[in-house]
């Protein structure tokens, strides 16, 4: 969430940050009550004034002659109305700052100075290229034909047991999955230092406010009937919110956790995308990484979990790309994000398999993640980073479609036999 003072101090700013964001947010509201409060604001100044005034007459009469005088009781009687109406100002003041809250939940964030001006994905910036993407003698097949006749994927018995944009993962196809995300979880625990948690899959509306899901995404998001519990879309919400509300030492950061979870997105936007295969499903599984940061550090945290995400591509042989997303791409609590592109033979083009995002202070904000520098009093807001470290469902295709023989079998990457079983094919 912006900060309101930045909102009503830089108005001209923000307006201009979301035509580059291409957000549809209407501020004439937030002018229309600003403008209100601004004028109680003046009116109370001026009442409160003129009771400081009154008062101190009233002092000087009381010490006097004057005191029962009736001028003095009409003083004391206009003090107190004088009183009530401030009392009244004060209240439709307050009434209207709770009204600045729902507009502020709807801006996005403001995107950092490393983040490129641009309309759509077409304007994302790529940043660099791992590997080299392989050549086949034969036509590559796609991973849901693949998976069907290896017997590993089946979504037939998905769509009968739960629908369209579900997956039964079969034999060594169910055991790939595991093993990725065990390679994952050992990586990012034991080679880059994160400490790893088993959340809850299901979260409060508090905590996907303060990560930014809600008000803004509910229609992306399950919700369980009767409660006020929701099924989460990305273990990011629970991982951050272990430190809402919490102070944290300055010596502490950057706090890296990594938790491995099943998400769940109703894809609502998505109608007609991805509608073969398992893209872009309403219930997968993610190893996602998170960072609390210190704000003059949170850049090159971010760097860092970037390279950490790009670590396990390059330990499985899999070719991909950075790309710096443009203001028009940008998600709506992000300051700045990369995207991992793995390379998928099927469809001759890199697709999304991880995004990396710096949110700068906006949802510690809305979360009231906080910090405390060593010998100060004061506490500031944190940083918060995470990124998929990686969707393993993706991870799942790439493998499967990268390292597919002519005869249809799929070679198991070096790095996953160990957690395979010493399994080196499936065919």
């Amino acid at each position: 969430m912006l900060e309101l003072s930045y909102v009503r101090e830089h108005l001209a700013e923000v307006e201009a940050m979301l035509a580059n964001r291409g957000a549809t947010v209407d501020l004439t509201r937030f002018r229309e009550l600003d403008q209100r409060r601004r004028a109680l604001i003046l009116q109370g100044d001026q009442l409160k004034q003129e009771r400081n005034q009154a008062s101190e007459e009233v002092a000087r009469r009381k010490r006097g002659p004057e005191r029962d005088a009736p001028e003095t009781a009409a003083l004391i009687a206009r003090n107190r109305a004088l009183g009530e109406k401030i009392t009244a100002l004060d209240a439709e003041s307050k009434a209207i700052e709770s009204e600045f809250d729902p507009i502020l939940l709807s801006l996005p964030n403001r995107p950092s100075a490393a983040t490129p001006v641009g309309r759509s994905a077409d304007d994302n910036q790529e940043v660099r290229r791992w590997g080299q993407a392989r050549t086949f003698d034969f036509t590559p097949q796609p991973h849901w034909d693949l998976g069907a006749k290896l017997g590993i994927l089946d979504l037939d018995a998905a769509a009968r047991i739960s629908g369209a944009r579900f997956a039964v993962y079969r034999g060594a196809g169910a055991r790939l999955e595991r093993a990725l995300a065990n390679f994952m979880l050992d990586r990012h625990t034991a080679a880059h230092g994160y400490t790893e948690v088993l959340p809850p899959s299901l979260v409060n509306s508090q905590s996907l406010r303060g990560t930014g899901q809600l008000p803004k995404f509910a229609a992306d998001l399950f919700k369980c009937e009767g409660a006020d519990l929701w099924l989460i879309p990305t273990a990011e919400v629970p991982l951050t919110n272990l430190y809402a509300g919490q102070v944290l030492d300055e010596a502490a950061l950057p706090v890296c956790v990594v938790g491995y979870t099943p998400c769940f997105r109703s894809e609502a936007g998505a109608y007609g995308r991805d509608v073969r295969g398992i893209m872009r499903q309403h219930q997968f599984q993610k190893v996602e990484l998170v960072k609390i940061a210190h704000p003059e550090q949170s850049a090159a945290d971010h760097e860092k979990l970037t390279r950490d995400a790009e670590a396990i591509l390059q330990e499985l042989e899999l070719p991909y790309r950075v790309m710096n997303l443009c203001t028009g791409d940008l998600g709506f609590s992000a300051s700045q994000t990369y995207d991992l592109e793995v390379w998928l033979p099927s469809q001759n083009a890199f697709r999304e398999i991880s995004s990396c995002s710096n949110f700068s202070d906006f949802q510690a904000r809305r979360a009231n993640i906080r910090f405390r520098r060593q010998g100060k009093n004061k506490t500031e807001l944190a940083h918060t980073i995470n990124g998929s470290g990686l969707a393993i469902g993706r991870t799942w295709i790439a493998v499967v479609e990268n390292y597919q023989q002519a005869d249809g079998g799929v070679v198991i990457p070096q790095a996953l036999r160990p957690y395979m079983g010493g399994l080196e094919r499936m065919q």
